[in-house]
């Protein structure tokens, strides 16, 4: 069974550590104002089941890894930034430094966003289906913040 990475903005403290230690810069921290409260969430790929960034990649540069990943082969992207249009919720960034794309790979199956988080905030759990009954849940919540 694949991992996921499972976030709890109630124990968020915006302290960005997680921005601070991801290697390839894939991990944003967004704060969220409803009313008298203020919410942080890290946000990073969902590597989701039906990755659209990946089916629109026009050169096979996105691709899954033997744990179900979807990863970025450098050599392969051109830059043309239709995979950052794809994602429903903007997790891959293009690097204008770097000159390619950037998105959570999960640290090769130990993501340090996860180890260095001093609350606990971000967790590394198996994809149950209660954990993902969870995850459907939190992102609803989020979403009307928004409407």
């Amino acid at each position: 069974m694949n991992k996921i990475l499972m976030v709890s903005p109630n124990k968020c403290t915006d302290c960005r550590t997680c921005e601070s230690v991801c290697y390839n810069d894939a991990v944003n921290v967004i704060s969220i104002e409803d009313n008298d409260r203020t919410l942080s969430v890290s946000v990073m790929c969902m590597q989701c089941e039906d990755a659209a960034c990946l089916e629109i990649c026009p050169t096979g540069a996105l691709s899954r890894d033997a744990s179900d990943t979807v990863v970025v082969n450098a050599d392969k992207c051109v830059g043309c930034k239709m995979c950052v249009g794809a994602c429903p919720f903007g997790n891959i960034q293009y690097s204008n430094r770097k000159k390619k794309i950037m998105k959570c790979d999960l640290c090769d199956g130990s993501p340090d966003c996860v180890k260095y988080c001093p609350t606990q905030a971000i967790e590394f759990v198996y994809g149950t289906e209660s954990n993902l009954k969870k995850k459907k849940i939190l992102a609803s919540k989020f979403k009307t913040l928004f409407e």
